[in-house]
């Protein structure tokens, strides 16, 4: 069987947590502001995330909740993942956004995943603390595709993963099948297939006899 890895902000999903939770406290205009410093290559991942989850310290825990449960998964989203559960592949997300964000996105939709790998907005005294901790910080997706591998004892030819950003090219780099969800300019040369929709992507892995 395979391993499907997703990437999930900007793939199955096209909300921004950072920005859902910045709308919350009213800093999201600061928050869109680091973010794209990140993206002209003035900030590391690393360097932003923490520099905006320190905008958010002090955010009350049912502020941030209720911002985790805007995160949507895209139409379609859920049905290949069934789809691909049920053909018996392991199916796993790998995000550098936020587990209850994701958690409460598959919830809604009754999807379910083997694996979730995300990052965390610690809570203290129920406020958060305005740091941010979690694998997907300094750690890489290539490191956590691996890692995966040697848990589920799959060979990385046999992985496929799905992503959009450059945080998702190290994967995408190292996996069986490179597979690009409307992917920015710089990642579309890396991916072997290019699909707009979840149900372009479930007619391709038909195709190609996954399901």
């Amino acid at each position: 069987m395979t391993l499907f890895a997703f990437d999930f902000d900007g793939t199955l999903s096209d909300s921004e947590m950072m920005v859902l939770l910045g709308e919350q406290y009213g800093v999201a205009e600061e928050i869109e502001e680091i973010t794209t410093r990140a993206m002209r290559g003035e900030l590391s991942y690393a360097e932003s995330l923490y520099e905006r989850a320190a905008l958010l310290e002090g955010l009350p825990e049912a502020e941030a909740q209720a911002a985790y449960e805007q995160v949507y998964l895209r139409p379609g989203a859920a049905d290949l993942i069934e789809a691909l559960n049920d053909a018996g592949h392991t199916t796993a997300i790998l995000t550098g956004g936020f587990t209850p964000g994701v958690e409460a996105a598959l919830e809604r939709d009754r999807a379910e995943v083997d694996h979730v790998v995300a990052n965390e907005l610690p809570v203290e005294d129920g406020r958060l603390t305005g740091d941010a901790d979690g694998p997907l910080i300094e750690g890489t997706k290539d490191e956590a595709l691996e890692a995966l591998c040697m848990e589920t004892n799959t060979d990385m030819d046999d992985t496929i993963a799905i992503g959009d950003g450059a945080n998702d090219l190290p994967m995408l780099k190292v996996a069986g099948t490179a597979v690009g969800f409307v992917p920015k300019p710089a990642v579309r040369p890396h991916c072997d297939v290019v699909v707009a929709t979840m149900g372009r992507l479930k007619r391709v892995f038909e195709e190609d006899g996954l399901l």
